[in-house]
């Protein structure tokens, strides 16, 4: 017999696979973004994919490693990162938050499968710490203004917008959060080709709710919850960057953990916070926690741990 080294049960699906199907979960969501906010929202997509793709490519021909963006890991985070940004960003901070997620958090710490957060996130996380007025400069309809979880945590209401247009979308915020509809379309498509489960973005979403209900301040109010559910980053970040392979947990009982997790942060952050929103901060968190919860979440061998006589 040949004993060889795991894994011992192989599938045919890979990194470049897999993240196709990724990108065409974001599809709807771009392309939303694009109707929504114009020309300008598919500049900044374009520059920061462009600055995913062409950091990495750079990076490893100099350091002699094999190339890697065919497996389309960089297209993904420049989407994801740009889905994050306002279409305001100027095209400077787009290429510098490409550099960062690329060079920085991914390909500094091993690349595809060592990084310790989301690339993506963790950009973004750079870019709203060192340019905060930029990144929270949001225009709809030719208007700037600020988002509806803004209004929220100024005064208490919604002012224009409606729990309709947090639906469908006519409200101002990043190129990829607007849309509820869109981002679940995505999120439909991930379930059924079976990328991601239920565990992470469910137990992300109902902790969350049961949060806000328990210290947000309103109680069972639909409108309230409506607001942070579709006001914001939370339904695209609970399906698209929580359930990042590389910096989630891989235990069932840990995904749940996890989840619980970032919805507890997302509510601190979001109800007793000083910014309006919480999600980046609370998935980079629960990231640098995944080792933790893995460890006490695993299961017990098969053989061990039974009482000893």
């Amino acid at each position: 017999m040949n004993v060889s080294s795991s894994p011992h049960i192989r599938h045919k699906d890979t990194t470049g696979s897999m993240m196709m199907i990724v990108l065409l979960a974001l599809l709807p969501a771009t392309l939303f973004g694009i109707y929504n906010f114009g020309l300008r929202a598919a500049l900044v997509i374009a520059v920061t994919v462009a600055t995913c793709v062409g950091t990495e490519y750079i990076y490893e021909r100099c350091m002699k490693l094999p190339i890697t963006v065919k497996d389309y890991s960089a297209a993904v985070t420049g989407i994801l990162l740009a889905l994050n940004l306002p279409s305001t960003a100027p095209v400077w901070m787009c290429i510098l938050g490409g550099i960062f997620a690329i060079l920085v958090v991914k390909m500094l710490f091993g690349g595809v499968g060592q990084n310790v957060m989301n690339p993506a996130l963790g950009a973004r996380c750079f870019l709203l710490i060192s340019f905060t007025a930029r990144m929270t400069n949001f225009t709809y309809d030719g208007i700037s203004g600020p988002t509806p979880l803004a209004l929220l945590k100024e005064g208490g209401t919604l002012g224009d917008f409606t729990t309709f247009d947090m639906v469908v979308g006519r409200i101002s915020g990043t190129i990829g959060e607007t849309s509820l509809i869109a981002i679940v379309i995505g999120a439909m498509i991930l379930i059924l080709f079976g990328i991601i489960d239920l565990r992470i973005p469910a137990s992300y979403i109902i902790s969350f709710v049961v949060f806000l209900i328990l210290f947000g301040g309103h109680g069972l109010d639909g409108t309230f919850l409506t607001a942070h559910l579709a006001g914001g980053g939370l339904m695209l970040g609970a399906f698209f960057m929580a359930t990042d392979y590389v910096t989630s947990p891989i235990t069932p009982t840990g995904k749940i953990v996890f989840g619980i997790f970032l919805g507890i942060m997302t509510g601190v952050f979001r109800i007793f916070g000083a910014s309006a929103e919480g999600v980046s901060y609370a998935i980079i968190l629960g990231n640098l926690l995944v080792p933790l919860i893995e460890r006490v979440t695993l299961p017990k061998s098969f053989g061990k741990g039974g009482e000893k006589k």
